[in-house]
């Protein structure tokens, strides 16, 4: 009988996992698309999402929307309200912050 060392343990480890789609940048389990942070938002915040949907295919497309700024604050004010209310979670409303308020998180935070 033989004894596998710790290392050749952690090579069949590593090897198990590879058939499930991971690949080893991130190795929480979690899917790699982030779509199901979607699911089950309150209707308020799905209706600033497609107000602020529509400015940014004007504004990506060239042109100019003077309702931009207000679809903008309205949206980040509704991603805050629901996060303290918690009706959504913080990494919900990071990843709603990212998606349509085109904003960056600070590794900080």
């Amino acid at each position: 009988m033989t004894t596998a060392t710790a290392a050749e343990l952690q090579n069949d480890w590593d090897h198990e996992r590879e058939p499930y789609g991971n690949d080893g940048a991130d190795n929480t389990g979690l899917p790699e698309n982030k779509d199901y942070l979607e699911r089950g938002l309150p209707q308020y915040l799905r209706s600033s999402i497609e107000h602020m949907n529509a400015s940014w295919n004007i504004v990506d497309s060239g042109g100019k929307d003077s309702w931009w700024d207000l679809n903008w604050c309205e949206l980040n004010a509704d991603i805050n309200s629901a996060e303290v209310e918690q009706e959504i979670s913080s990494e919900q409303a990071w990843y709603l912050r990212e998606k349509y308020l085109r904003m960056k998180r600070e590794d900080n935070l």
